[in-house]
């Protein structure tokens, strides 16, 4: 019901020098199907979903729709770099990359992740903060559309060893026993209604999250508390579809 848009697959010469075509093979799980040649003129295509040089395409597009001010608290990553980091390839260039952008200078971090061929989001919270503060709790955050039994079981441990990997690359103070206790989050969120959707409601995730995340939050509010019933819906998202439509 709510597949993905339509578009020609980016370039991924984006990620960096000194990747050969070789290795760029090794991302093509991440491509579930292609579009058919019929289709390719329509604005939605009901036969695939999107890869991840079309989720990168689109969040660099709508990343620059946000106003100045919120942007200023956030960061986002390529959603390539994730799976380069637990594939091994590249490891160092990725922490290095991500050293670049100052993670923990930004209230949040927005990752879009591929995981066995599914979509999730993954959100760094207040990462510059002291592990014990009770205002501005760092934490992790994976905002899934399809709950599939384990899923945030099974990618937890990739994650926190991914985080640890940033923390230690940065030359943090923080011990890894603290560390480790940083709270992994799940929130209930909305659903997809097919096996298609995931990387639009990734995208529609980011795009609410920014225009709706205070400058701080405790989990001990309830995480996030600013996530009500009415954040969502799936008349917005039909409408953010035709907004994605236009970025073409």
């Amino acid at each position: 019901m709510h597949s993905p848009i339509c578009t020609r697959t980016r370039s991924r010469k984006r990620v960096a020098d000194g990747l050969d075509n070789s290795h760029q093979d090794s991302y093509r799980p991440c491509i579930i199907t292609r579009q058919r040649r019929a289709s390719r003129n329509k604005a939605i295509n009901h036969d695939r979903k999107l890869d991840s040089g079309e989720v990168y395409s689109y969040l660099e597009k709508l990343w620059l729709s946000f106003p100045e001010d919120k942007k200023s608290s956030f960061a986002h990553l390529d959603p390539l770099w994730y799976t380069l980091y637990s594939e091994n390839s590249n490891k160092e260039k990725v922490l290095n990359w991500i050293k670049k952008k100052d993670v923990f200078s930004r209230k949040y971090v927005v990752f879009p992740i591929v995981q066995w061929g599914h979509w999730s989001l993954l959100i760094f919270c207040h990462f510059g903060e002291s592990l014990g503060s009770k205002l501005k709790t760092p934490c992790i955050l994976l905002l899934d559309s399809l709950e599939m039994a384990d899923h945030s079981k099974q990618v937890e441990p990739v994650i926190r060893k991914f985080v640890l990997d940033i923390y230690r690359n940065l030359e943090r103070k923080e011990e890894t026993s603290q560390l480790r206790k940083i709270p992994f989050l799940v929130p209930k969120v909305p659903q997809q209604r097919d096996n298609r959707g995931c990387g639009i409601f990734v995208l529609y995730y980011i795009k609410l999250f920014v225009e709706n995340a205070p400058e701080s939050f405790s989990i001990s509010d309830g995480y996030p508390y600013f996530m009500k019933k009415d954040w969502f819906s799936y008349e917005g998202l039909d409408e953010f579809c035709r907004t994605l439509d236009s970025f073409k």
